[in-house]
């Protein structure tokens, strides 16, 4: 049974992760409604997390490859021919600074007070599916290099929201780029640039806790599986994402979200 649970919740975190509907909320829904251990172990979810980082790094590792190539190179020579790049980086540096503003002044005193008030986090989903409808005939035509000082800022302003649990990191993102009028592959492709730094700042943070605790023996095996699914699941969530988004459909998520978050505030208030 406990292989089964963990296994499960790896499903959880793989398809919530990339989807607009916040993998962090949906752990606090399942911790609550089963009130078990297994949702309670922190350095499992550090686990999983890890593992969808893994499988979304596989996906654009060469967009980061070529970005990381061209910054340092510019930085080196200063040569036209990766100024793009070098611009780009920058953009995701300035799109993080906010959330990391954020994190550093309200992440935990925020965390310490919704985790004790899940109702809150049925208020965070309507509100993620309300964000999700505000570009439904989004149409932007801007590409990588398109992407400005103030569009960076205004969607890291928008990505510090989702420190709240409920409110979907890349739904939030994919919003503020599509407002601010970035084409939808655009908005895909910059949205996960922007998870990456936040991910890996979290991952650190997160070192501690796995180091002071360990992993149970007993549990390894549960670690392992509840990684793999996790993986597997965050490649074909995200997939499934690029589809939607190119269709237009992200809205779609709105209902989803109406309807968990409702569910989760009546039965939690």
């Amino acid at each position: 049974m406990d292989i089964i649970k963990y296994i499960i919740l790896g499903i959880i975190q793989g398809i919530t992760e990339p989807l607009p509907i916040s993998s962090s909320g949906h752990l606090y829904i399942f911790k609550s409604l089963f009130n078990a251990d297994i949702f309670s172990d922190l350095n499992f979810e550090i686990f999983v997390n890890f593992a969808s980082f893994i499988a979304i790094f596989i996906i654009f590792f060469e967009d980061i490859k070529k970005l990381l190539a061209g910054f340092f190179s510019y930085i080196k020579s200063r040569g036209k021919k990766c100024k793009d790049e070098f611009k780009y980086c920058m953009m995701i540096i300035i799109g993080t600074i906010p959330v990391g503003i954020a994190g550093i002044l309200f992440k935990d005193s925020l965390e310490e007070l919704l985790a004790s008030k899940t109702s809150i986090i049925g208020l965070s989903f309507v509100i993620t599916g309300i964000l999700l409808l505000l570009v439904i005939n989004s149409n932007g035509k801007k590409k990588d290099n398109d992407i400005t000082v103030r569009d960076a800022l205004i969607i890291g302003v928008i990505q510090a929201i989702a420190l709240i649990p409920g409110i979907s990191r890349s739904g939030a993102t994919l919003v503020g780029c599509l407002l601010c009028k970035l084409s939808k592959d655009t908005s895909l492709k910059y949205s996960f640039m922007l998870y990456f730094p936040v991910s890996i700042a979290s991952m650190i943070l997160g070192v501690n806790d796995v180091l002071d605790t360990g992993i149970p023996t007993n549990l390894l095996m549960c670690y392992i599986l509840g990684m793999i699914f996790s993986g597997i699941f965050t490649f074909i969530s995200y997939k499934w994402l690029t589809n939607i988004v190119r269709n237009g459909k992200l809205w779609t998520f709105s209902i989803y979200l109406f309807i968990i978050g409702i569910f989760t505030f009546i039965y939690f208030l």
